[in-house]
């Protein structure tokens, strides 16, 4: 029997089975029951039968929805479903949320949680369920690791509000014997595997959102990612969405570029979207520690670019860390969170697919007026308010960065915030690009 005829079977079925039974129970109570009580018991079970078809049609609608699923897929798509199986076998209340779907249904993304031993994730979950739109569209899933009590029943404290799950790998991990005090950033990058394997393998999502236990986010931070992931699936030279900005204190932004959005050559983490594909492309050689370092590696990036906003749309309040606090309170703590409501989704972003983005991109920097940095730094550049500095070296680059106060350090050669080796920020309401000669032909690894 085709597929559909069986669904449309299995629903009539039900149908038909629960008005039996109605019936049934409704001719039973009558007999036993004087007059005077009846009109009572036929509200009650009128209450109850509502109760239940509203059930059977959250049921029915998951049947249709897996059936569409099925219907869709072709031979080559990495999607697995599990055959549908007899009503009376499937799980209605499964502890994980349907997986992304296709079609006209709305589009599933999980906030996947990163999670160990911090018992103020519950700032981040309060932030994060004080904005969320929706929870069937945005599902909020907690992976610990560590094994902390303490974190684990504020996380059950949620309920059914967020999913816990617990990497079960809690043992000590082998390192050489010069990384021993490093050991804590092996066991990030074994939860990182083992939760993203979670999501996309065995949930079955197709996108999702990596969020630190010690984040909070923007009023606009699922307006954000739900209007820049059709810009992932379009562009292949794309392969995140960074809620972060390395620059993004309130000295280096434009404060009415509330709505302003950039390519980054940079992968700025702290709170990120990415497709399934990618998962697949890096889970086989993932590293055993320092994972944000590798994914920032050429082999890895492989020219690929992230979009970043000028506003962040998280700010970190993790102070205590392996990374032990290191430019937290020089850097981090001062990061501004963007405050207001931008509605993404009503905005035409097509401008930052690579084909439209370069050429503009390359026009404002290199049409722009070129300046020495001591004459940006005193307000001695008349015009505009737009500016190019110029740096040829490694060493000019960090020196001039310092001055203006961004990050300088570089991984892999690359800039924080960097595209095409310009980094872009305000300084006094002018803004300022960072920029290597127009002839510069690539990062240079050695950079570091």
């Amino acid at each position: 029997m085709p597929r559909k005829v069986s669904v449309a079977a299995w629903g009539a079925a039900l149908f038909i089975s629960w008005n039996a039974i109605l019936l049934l129970y409704l001719m039973s109570r009558s007999r036993g029951t004087d007059h005077s009580d009846l009109t009572a018991h036929v509200i009650q079970l009128a209450e109850a039968a509502e109760a239940e078809l509203e059930k059977q049609k959250g049921l029915l609608q998951q049947i249709h929805h897996y059936s569409g699923l099925l219907n869709q897929q072709q031979p080559s798509s990495h999607v697995r479903l599990a055959p549908l199986m007899p009503i009376k076998n499937l799980n209605v209340s499964s502890p994980f949320p349907s997986p992304v779907g296709s079609g006209p249904l709305p589009l599933v993304i999980p906030i996947l949680v990163v999670a160990c031993d911090r018992p103020s994730v519950r700032r981040c979950l309060d932030s994060l369920l004080k904005y969320r739109p929706s929870a069937e569209k945005f599902p909020i899933i907690v992976s610990q690791d560590c094994g902390h009590e303490e974190t684990g029943k504020v996380i059950d404290s949620y309920g059914d509000a967020v999913t816990h799950i617990k990497q079960p790998d809690l043992s000590e991990v082998a390192v050489p014997p010069e990384h021993r005090k490093f050991q804590g950033y092996y066991k990030i990058s074994r939860h990182y595997r083992w939760a993203l394997n979670q999501i996309f393998k065995s949930m079955g999502y197709k996108a999702a959102i990596v969020v630190e236990d010690d984040l909070e986010v923007a009023p606009d931070f699922y307006e954000y990612f739900q209007a820049t992931l059709p810009l992932l699936q379009k562009d292949r030279m794309l392969w995140c969405v960074s809620a972060w900005n390395d620059n993004g204190k309130e000295a280096l932004i434009d404060p009415g570029g509330t709505s302003l959005l950039y390519r980054s050559d940079f992968f700025p983490g702290l709170g990120w979207l990415l497709l399934r594909e990618l998962w697949e492309e890096l889970e086989p050689k993932w590293p055993s520690a320092f994972w944000d370092d590798w994914v920032r590696r050429p082999e890895q990036r492989l020219d690929r670019a992230c979009v970043r906003p000028e506003l962040s749309r998280t700010r970190t309040f993790g102070r205590k860390g392996v990374s032990q606090g290191q430019f937290f309170d020089q850097h981090l703590r001062f990061i501004k969170l963007n405050q207001d409501l931008v509605r993404f989704t009503k905005m035409d972003l097509s401008y930052l697919l690579k084909d439209t983005y370069d050429p503009w991109f390359l026009e404002q920097v290199y049409g722009a007026p070129k300046a020495r940095a001591e004459e940006v730094l005193h307000g001695q550049v008349p015009g505009g308010r737009t500016v190019r500095v110029e740096y040829t070296t490694k060493d000019t680059f960090k020196a001039m960065a310092r001055a203006f106060g961004v990050m300088e350090d570089l991984k892999s050669g690359v800039a924080r915030a960097a595209y095409k080796g310009v980094v872009s920020f305000s300084h006094r309401g002018r803004r300022v690009f960072l920029a290597p000669p127009k002839d510069w032909t690539g990062y240079d690894p050695l950079w570091t």
